[in-house]
């Protein structure tokens, strides 16, 4: 077990626990937190779980595949360090990880 915080783009944060294996998708659905809706149940298909993850966790969240890289290049709010939630699977080297949503997911 661990944490992921989900900060909300007007700052508001969620701290979510998780057990190994969770997407993180799954993790903000199932908690309630708002801007994460998994449209396509995780496929990588939507965009509608976009995360921007904090600087200090981007080596350990490791690189977008090519087709998480395509659908989250299509948000206008993409950064470097964007991931697709749905992609993220919590495990205990992720404990403690931050993540932000962009703004247009409020």
């Amino acid at each position: 077990m661990g944490t992921i915080t989900f900060t909300e783009y007007d700052g508001t944060s969620h701290e979510v626990e998780f057990a190994d294996g969770e997407s993180l998708m799954e993790l903000a659905t199932s908690n309630g937190v708002p801007g994460i809706d998994g449209d396509c149940g995780g496929e990588a298909s939507c965009g509608t779980c976009h995360v921007i993850v904090d600087d200090a966790w981007i080596a350990a969240t490791g690189p977008r595949s090519d087709e998480e890289s395509q659908m989250i290049e299509m948000s206008p709010e993409c950064a470097p360090n964007s991931r697709l939630a749905c992609q993220l699977k919590a495990c205990a080297g992720l404990d403690g990880l931050k993540v932000r949503l962009p703004e247009f997911q409020m």
